[in-house]
């Protein structure tokens, strides 16, 4: 009986690593630990009980520790690349004239192509407010005193 119960252990250990909820694999190791179990024993229903209380007290207990580590909370997330400097401040260095398509700012050290918020026109020296990114463009607005 021990080789279905290695043979069951390989097919969770399998499904863990096709699935993400890291569940599956507390089935796998009450597979191995029922496995030796029956070494000492041939009664099925021993055998059974102790991969089902096993299984259940495995997951039990490492829920809440699991859960810590696996958080579904999309609030946390930080925001990277282009996306982190919307919401920042920046100084245009080149005027931003919305009709010809030029105009550059420099934020945290790096200078950005830039387009005014509804295609308005910023001078050099203006301390603006980026909105968004579109593409390569940092569409701003500028800071009211």
């Amino acid at each position: 009986m021990w080789q279905f119960w290695l043979i069951a252990s390989g097919i969770f250990f399998i499904a863990e690593i096709i699935t993400t909820g890291f569940l599956v694999f507390w089935l796998g190791v009450s597979g191995l630990i029922t496995m030796c179990v029956s070494f000492f024993t041939d009664n099925l229903i021993i055998q059974t009980s102790v991969f089902v209380v096993l299984s259940a007290l495995l997951i039990l207990a490492t829920k809440p520790f699991v859960k810590k580590f696996v958080s579904k909370d999309t609030d946390k997330t930080e925001k990277t690349n282009a996306f982190s400097i919307i919401g920042k401040k920046a100084i245009v260095i080149k005027d931003i004239d919305s009709i010809n398509g030029v105009g550059q700012i420099k934020v945290d050290g790096e200078v950005w192509s830039a387009e005014g918020i509804n295609g308005s026109n910023i001078e050099k020296g203006t301390e603006v407010k980026i909105s968004k990114i579109d593409g390569v463009r940092a569409i701003v607005e500028p800071i009211s005193k």
